[in-house]
């Protein structure tokens, strides 16, 4: 190999493609040929060339230039490339822009996220549902199902804060809606939205509930029970 030739190969430089791109470009609606040519327009940018021509382009492609200009006009019409207009002193030039490209991905990204959190918020309520019934021994009714939906959408409990209600009416043995209702009332009333928040008021609560021994009576040996740290489930 020429030693020269070499060199100045590797003087061109190299061209950064956006990992992001390279995993998305599917879900965004481009195929191979269509994510080529963009990349070949971004390798003609950086190079220093605004304005590729079809021919250029596809003579890095194994497509022809009738093949490239009608991906071009797709990629155009599509919202993945634009071209924008220049003054330069007496005359008007033309480049391509990948800003749409760039923000077609931004907001392929976030749609994504998004769907990531409805499902696992779907996921949380089809568990909360499952967690209620196995607690009752049997499905639940009607009226049931709709306060639990009613829980989450018009008073805005988190389906963790609901479990830990629930858990809470198991262990003070009243496992009943309008028990868990209560409960749900009193934390909301007293800004308990975590789990953290709820083990400390349900610990203070449950200390207020006990009954304060008489000095005159002798203790009574009752069976240890042991403590349930539902939180923590």
């Amino acid at each position: 190999m020429d030693k020269e030739k070499f060199i100045e190969w590797m003087e061109q430089g190299t061209v950064s493609i956006p990992k992001l791109l390279m995993t998305h470009y599917a879900k965004m609606g481009l195929n191979e040929t269509e994510l080529m040519t963009l990349l070949h327009i971004h390798m003609a940018l950086e190079g220093g060339n605004a304005f590729p021509t079809p021919e250029e382009i596809s003579s890095h492609m194994s497509i022809s230039t009738g093949t490239c200009m009608e991906v071009l006009r797709g990629l155009l019409q599509r919202g993945f490339l634009a071209i924008e207009q220049h003054n330069q002193a007496s005359f008007i030039t033309e480049r391509y822009t990948l800003k749409p490209l760039w923000e077609t991905l931004i907001h392929s990204l976030f749609k994504e996220s998004q769907q990531d959190k409805q499902e696992q918020q779907v996921q949380l309520e089809v568990n909360l549902y499952t967690v209620f019934e196995k607690e009752f021994g049997r499905p639940l009714s009607p009226f049931e199902c709709e306060t639990l939906t009613m829980w989450q959408d018009q008073d805005h409990h988190d389906p963790i804060i609901i479990k830990a209600a629930l858990r809470e009416a198991v262990m003070s043995g009243k496992l009943n809606f309008r028990y868990i209702d209560r409960i749900l009332f009193e934390w909301k009333k007293n800004g308990i939205k975590t789990i953290e928040q709820a083990r400390s008021y349900g610990r203070k609560f449950r200390q207020h509930q006990q009954p304060k021994k008489s000095t005159s009576e002798q203790p009574v040996q009752n069976p240890t029970i042991p403590f349930f740290n539902w939180l923590e489930q």
